[in-house]
């Protein structure tokens, strides 16, 4: 069957059950007389199934080595041979559940990787089996899925060297009056305190840090001595207010609410994730919730951060979820946030 695949019908010829696509939802610990890690990888097959599988790294390692032995140049004089993408290395010291979460990123790109080779790589015997969903992985029930989203997460095209700013030069505010955070999201500071500023939320909110904790505040609790510069203010214009009001879909239990939430001062088409996390609890009025987004297959990934938001805007300007006029093109879907019932978890 190898050698009937050609050119750009390889795909289509595949049959169903053929894994396209990989990402790690999670990462749990092993139970055994040694602590080991195991990561939870969604899979999705070309038939459009998906199913959850659990590896531990070293059968990340196995499976590498086989690949090589069969389809690298250096190893293999044969006509199919092709590169290999790189395994992040082994790490021998250190504390075991850092490094797992450390690799994440990293196994990602190389299954994405991996699952992008010619067509027939994705026959190969060895690259199926790892990632079969065997008997012993159907059995098993994710205890959380943190990490639940596209595999394109965080795969990015290049890398910006992050620049190192003297202490005496950054944006920085002196706080008027105590304030207390609401939430997690939100600093707490007294009056007098120094609050070096990281960007500006809306015309109300600033981000900041204050004792090595990072939050929003409100602008008006303090005194801005040094404004962030006109080029961060110039970037963050471009993702300033666009409309007033955005749809929001609550997940109960039994059913869907549909709200359509309206603000005074604006939204912008990428709001900042905590300033949207601590608006939806106040909504809410509760603090155990989740935001999520539809992604174009239809299906509910959790957000997590600013990276999300990113994603989320980019694929609603493409494909508008929202057509009415003065509303954002996205459609925030709220859950509880220890429900998983929501996401496509089954094939």
């Amino acid at each position: 069957m190898n050698q009937q695949l050609r050119g750009e019908s390889d795909y289509e010829q595949l049959p169903d059950d053929v894994p396209v696509s990989a990402h790690v939802a999670d990462v749990e610990q092993g139970k055994g007389i040694s602590a080991y890690f195991i990561f939870v990888i969604q899979v999705k097959l070309k038939g459009g199934g998906r199913y959850f599988i659990f590896r531990r790294y070293r059968q990340f390692h196995s499976l590498q080595a086989k690949l090589k032995s069969k389809f690298n140049p250096e190893n293999n004089k044969n006509f199919n041979t092709c590169v290999l993408p790189a395994l992040p290395g082994k790490v021998y010291l250190g504390n075991k559940q850092e490094i797992a979460e450390k690799r994440i990123h990293e196994l990602n790109i190389y299954m994405k990787k991996l699952l992008a080779l010619p067509a027939w790589i994705l026959l190969d015997e060895d690259l199926r089996i790892f990632f079969y969903q065997t008997t012993e992985d159907s059995v098993q029930v994710p205890k959380s899925l943190r990490r639940l989203r596209p595999p394109t997460r965080r795969v990015q095209t290049k890398t910006v060297k992050e620049e190192v700013i003297p202490e005496d030069e950054k944006p920085w505010a002196e706080a008027l009056y105590n304030f207390t955070g609401a939430s997690d999201l939100e600093l707490t500071f007294k009056a007098g305190d120094i609050i070096y500023l990281l960007k500006r939320v809306n015309e109300q909110w600033f981000e900041g840090i204050h004792s090595q904790c990072t939050g929003i505040f409100p602008k008006s609790f303090v005194k801005i001595i040094k404004d962030l510069s006109q080029e961060v203010a110039a970037t963050q214009e471009v993702k300033r207010i666009v409309a007033h009001w955005f749809r929001c879909v609550y997940h109960k239990e039994h059913c869907c609410e549909i709200r359509d939430i309206y603000l005074k001062t604006g939204i912008s088409l990428q709001p900042e994730y905590k300033m949207l996390l601590s608006m939806m609890r106040a909504e809410f009025a509760t603090e155990d919730i989740a935001l999520n987004y539809c992604d174009p297959e239809g299906d509910l990934v959790r957000i997590l951060d600013d990276t999300d938001m990113e994603l989320m805007a980019m694929e609603a300007e493409e494909r508008r979820k929202v057509n009415k006029a003065d509303f954002v093109p996205w459609q925030l879907h709220v859950s509880k946030k220890h429900d998983l019932s929501i996401y496509n978890i089954h094939p």
